[in-house]
């Protein structure tokens, strides 16, 4: 049974967890999570601070400790918001390498919501009707909408509880001035996704992370909650609690039901953005769950290895309706689109002797068969530049960036421009990346050709591999002329013979 590990490197706190794939199930066999304040410094100044980088890193030796006495095959190390933000982020990426062997990953907001949710997408049964789900961390607030487990949005604002707490709380007890300023700054942020909230309607508010979790507590003491309601937040009491915290010391704040030392001194801040969001967006309540971030690292990471899981099921969703979205965003047409992602799947299938690609690059190749004119939108001129920038560099969901990257590649040299080690998108990959990328692409250029008239006239394509020689067969699709379509792939027989050492032909039925 393999056994995966997830890290969690947030602007407050770090994060770990272990679980083993059983069957199609993951079960948890440790956690641990420490507050660092790693962005203390950097909502202030712009730099992580020497301290906070050394206990972080400190952490991290313990969780990698950890990691080897479970015996995690696979391990996946995020960063949020404060690594996005910091100056010197590279030396402690660097810290971390030479510490621990592993590489970090500093990931965007939008791909932070998107593991999010599908940490409680791949864990729970998601009703039917719209869902939002909020995690607020130290520097930043995720909320997406969710239909039957499916992102129909997502958005990243700058509202986390310790980016607040620094830039507007600096007195004990918050002077109301204070309370004020920040308030209004919350109330800025929230305007700007306040009709798209509405407008999905969501009947189920689902809450992550550490402040939730304190919130959730603080009711619960308060209001003597019991069963199922102890983890929920109603709007008026979240209304209530807003405006307590607000007058209460540190120290007294400390003394509340569910709150702890290092919480207390950040949950004022949190309380005010949960209680906007509830009140603007129209919202009852919400519930707090203690899945997050890790959780769809780990769903991520299972997924990857077994596409049969649950959220393998659901990461393949995610992809294609991410994809369908840039697709009909970038203008492209659909139709021709599906053509030649269709012939390219095809020629995947029937050159596996020949290409001998790993099986992921066939969900890749899919992808920048979608995409391959995106380059298009922006100017035709140099439209290849401009579709490798645009898949490499846009929120695909489902999709790391270095993944991303490789889809850019093989979309990238499909004019008489050919993929050489030292181009940028190649310099970007690893050496047998380089070589894959190269092959992908090739079968790529071949499956534009088969419908390069757009007008489908190719109805089926035959293809045989043997001694030396691949033949494609076009079979027109009624008395439709393929003359164009053979031209074309006439065209690629000295670069395929190049690539795949094999003689290339190609005739009509």
């Amino acid at each position: 049974m393999p056994t995966f590990a997830a890290v969690d490197i947030g602007s407050n706190s770090v994060r770990l967890k272990i679980a083993r794939l059983n069957g199609q199930k993951l079960q948890e066999i440790h956690e641990d999570r420490e507050v660092t304040r790693l962005g203390e410094s950097v909502f202030r100044n712009g730099f992580l601070s020497p301290e906070a980088i050394a206990n972080t890193v400190k952490v991290l030796r313990r969780f990698h400790r950890a990691v080897q006495d479970h015996g995690a095959e696979s391990v996946r190390v995020v960063a949020t918001s404060a690594l996005r933000d910091a100056r010197n982020s590279r030396a402690f990426l660097e810290w971390v390498r030479s510490t621990t062997g592993w590489k970090v990953e500093i990931i965007s907001g939008l791909e932070e919501a998107r593991l999010i949710h599908l940490g409680l997408v791949s864990s729970v049964r998601v009703s039917s009707a719209p869902v939002l789900m909020i995690d607020l961390g130290g520097g930043s607030c995720e909320l997406t909408v969710s239909v039957k487990g499916h992102i129909r949005d997502t958005v990243s604002l700058p509202l986390g509880a310790v980016r607040l707490t620094n830039e507007f709380l600096h007195h004990d007890p918050p002077r109301k001035s204070e309370i004020k300023q920040m308030e209004g700054f919350i109330a800025r942020e929230i305007r700007r996704i306040t009709d798209r909230i509405t407008r999905a309607r969501p009947s189920i508010v689902i809450a992550t992370s550490g402040t939730a979790e304190s919130l959730a507590g603080i009711a619960h003491g308060l209001y003597k909650t019991k069963g199922a309601r102890a983890n929920t937040v109603s709007r008026v009491q979240m209304q209530r609690i807003a405006k307590l915290l607000a007058t209460l010391p540190l120290a007294e704040r400390k003394k509340l039901s569910g709150v702890g030392p290092r919480r207390a001194e950040i949950v004022v801040a949190g309380a005010a953005v949960y209680a906007e969001i509830l009140d603007k967006c129209q919202l009852q309540g919400f519930r707090y769950s203690p899945l997050g971030l890790r959780d769809g690292l780990l769903a991520q990471m299972a997924a990857d290895y077994d596409r049969g899981t649950r959220s393998g099921r659901r990461i393949e969703s995610e992809r294609w309706d991410s994809i369908e979205t840039a697709v009909n965003h970038y203008r492209v047409n659909m139709a021709h689109a599906l053509k030649v992602r269709g012939s390219a799947m095809q020629l995947f299938a029937g050159l596996k002797t020949v290409h001998r690609l790993p099986p992921e690059y066939s969900e890749w190749l899919s992808a920048a068969a979608m995409l391959y004119e995106v380059g298009d939108y922006v100017n035709r001129n140099g439209r290849h530049r401009h579709t490798y920038y645009i898949i490499s560099h846009s929120e695909i969901l489902g999709f790391t960036p270095q993944q991303r990257r490789i889809i850019g590649a093989i979309a990238r040299y499909l004019g008489k421009t050919r993929p050489v080690p030292g181009d940028g998108p190649m310099a970007a990959l690893t050496p047998l990346d380089q070589q894959s990328v190269t092959k992908a692409s090739l079968l790529l250029r071949l499956a534009r050709a088969l419908d390069l008239g757009r007008s489908g006239a190719v109805k089926s394509v035959y293809i045989q591999a043997r001694d030396g020689e691949v033949s494609l067969t076009l079979k027109p699709k009624g008395k439709a002329s393929v003359d164009l379509e053979l031209w074309a792939v006439e065209k690629e027989k000295d670069y395929f013979r190049e690539v795949f050492g094999r003689e290339l032909s190609a005739a009509a039925l």
